[in-house]
């Protein structure tokens, strides 16, 4: 049923490339953040290293990204961001499960690179989803932006947001925090990508940095003839918190892609 839905929303809004699109070329599409291309990836997180040396983090990132077309010259990118965590990294807070904030951003992008670049902008937002106690919990509002050139196998870019909050209290305090995501990727004509980005965050309030560094290696294939794309590898924490987490880690990813057809 989600499958069915998937494409058939893909076919409305972005017209008909069917599956003719080669298993490189979606591969390609997936490297770029505003593709015309619905996708829904669940990205799996492992973190230890916080203080007292025993603490975990695992949380899987719901992330759905629906293209919408507006008009032969315009796309409007939807791309969601929805953590479902466990943790145990403290012995006051003891182990929880729950779901984090959601970050729900929209691009608006030309369908045609400007000069061969792929560029979008737009708003940005915090949506209070999360479960009491696994993160913090307010709305807020921001702007983001990415840029990228995609020459041949490789993909050289950068995605970033600044989110203020909107609903400061005595529990959660103001937030303002800076993510910047730049990014590498090759892909080879086996649709095997070799990925390598930082996702940094300071946080403007606490002066603080968060800079994991992520290296993974993906491969697009397809299962009665759903297309997917899974990847696996390594993140090393460069600069945390007070209290976040530290050294090594991993990532693993599985992607569902739904062209239009």
């Amino acid at each position: 049923m989600l499958r069915f839905a998937a494409a058939s929303a893909a076919a409305l809004f972005l017209g008909s490339t069917a599956f003719a699109q080669s298993n490189e070329e979606l591969a390609k599409q997936l490297a770029n953040p505003v593709a015309s291309l619905i996708s829904v990836p669940l990205q799996y997180n492992y973190n230890r290293g916080f203080p007292g040396g025993d603490g975990e983090q695992s949380y899987v990132n719901i992330q759905p990204v629906i293209p919408f077309k507006l008009n032969d010259h315009w796309n409007l990118i939807s791309r969601t961001i929805l953590p479902v965590v466990w943790q145990d990294v403290s012995d006051a807070e003891g182990s929880q499960f729950g779901l984090g904030a959601t970050t729900q951003s929209l691009f608006l992008s030309p369908r045609t690179p400007t000069g061969g670049v792929i560029w979008g902008v737009g708003p940005a937002f915090t949506l209070p989803t999360a479960t009491d106690g696994v993160a913090p919990n307010q709305w807020g509002v921001g702007i983001t932006g990415v840029v990228l050139k995609q020459d041949g196998p490789w993909t050289v870019g950068a995605l970033g947001n600044h989110i203020w909050s909107v609903t400061g209290n005595s529990r959660y305090g103001d937030a303002s925090n800076t993510f910047l995501q730049p990014f590498l990727n090759y892909t080879t004509k086996s649709a095997t990508s070799y990925v390598l980005n930082t996702e940094a965050t300071y946080d403007w309030e606490a002066e603080e940095w968060s800079v994991p560094i992520n290296a993974l290696v993906n491969q697009l294939f397809t299962v009665y003839g759903q297309r997917l794309q899974a990847g696996a590898g390594v993140r090393y924490w460069v600069e945390a918190p007070e209290g976040g987490p530290h050294g090594w880690g991993a990532r693993a990813v599985l992607t569902f892609l739904f062209p239009a057809g």
